[in-house]
């Protein structure tokens, strides 16, 4: 689960299959009785958030954790250690108003 803003995503692509959830929306999507809900995060599956660094993926994967989502991890030192290792990215094309 992709976390960052959506200017970071379009930026610099995305880890493929990931899916993108704003860090300041992630917990709405999440809780269940929040009208803002997404089945996605109900599905039971394994969550492995990653922001820029990992600092903000390390956060929300706490308070996800907390919510009672489980199992989440995240990504140390994010999309940027995901790039240095070799991993593929895939490109993200801005959308359309």
């Amino acid at each position: 689960v992709d976390i960052r803003d959506i200017r970071e995503l379009t930026r610099e692509g995305k880890i493929p299959g990931a899916h993108h959830a704003p860090r300041g929306m992630l917990e709405f999507w999440v809780d269940p009785e929040s009208p803002y809900h997404k089945p996605l995060f109900a599905s039971g599956k394994k969550f492995v958030l990653y922001c820029a660094s990992g600092w903000r993926s390390a956060l929300a994967a706490r308070a996800l954790q907390e919510m009672g989502l489980d199992p989440v991890c995240h990504i140390k030192g994010g999309i940027t250690a995901w790039k240095e290792a070799g991993g593929e990215i895939e490109k993200v094309e801005p959308k359309k108003s």
